[in-house]
């Protein structure tokens, strides 16, 4: 019984030492960082204070490659995307699709490329109104708004 609480003791201690000086299992201080949100990364790198977000390079809400190059499609012929038919929906394709969705469906903030709550709930309108979207104008791409927007892709097929 002994020997196992000389153990126990000396595996704790060197827990803590290990935590302490940032080398056990990674366990530094940029782990205790709270996470950044899907949509955005740090410009700056974890703990700087700017406080300034720059949107993740590709953001296809679900779709598949095909599927992106779809919406690709569709904002390529009608709302000013000139970029490549990669089936990624990087900042480039949101900005054509916040034109989209600035002209139709209410959205009313800055042509960023920023998937955001603001972009989100304006595609929910749409979604709702043409491609079976059932959920609340909430601005979070849940699953309900992910498999819409799949529809919306199905659709935009034509314009390829």
């Amino acid at each position: 019984m002994r020997r196992r609480g000389v153990t126990r003791t000396v595996v704790s201690f060197a827990a803590v030492a290990g935590i302490a000086a940032g080398g056990l299992a990674g366990a530094t201080s940029v782990a205790a960082q709270p996470a950044q949100p899907a949509q955005y990364t740090a410009q700056y790198g974890i703990g700087h204070t700017t406080g300034r977000l720059a949107p993740l390079a590709v953001n296809n809400l679900g779709l598949n490659a095909s599927e992106a190059t779809w919406v690709q499609c569709f904002i390529k012929r009608y709302y000013d995307y000139n970029g490549a038919l990669d089936g990624k929906l990087g900042t480039d394709s949101w900005k054509a699709m916040q034109r989209f969705l600035k002209r139709h469906w209410g959205y009313n903030d800055d042509i960023d490329g920023i998937v955001g709550k603001n972009t989100i709930s304006a595609l929910q309108r749409n979604l709702k109104q043409y491609h079976g979207y059932t959920g609340n104008i909430d601005g979070i791409a849940g699953a309900k708004t992910k498999a819409a927007f799949k529809d919306f892709a199905a659709d935009s097929r034509q314009h390829c």
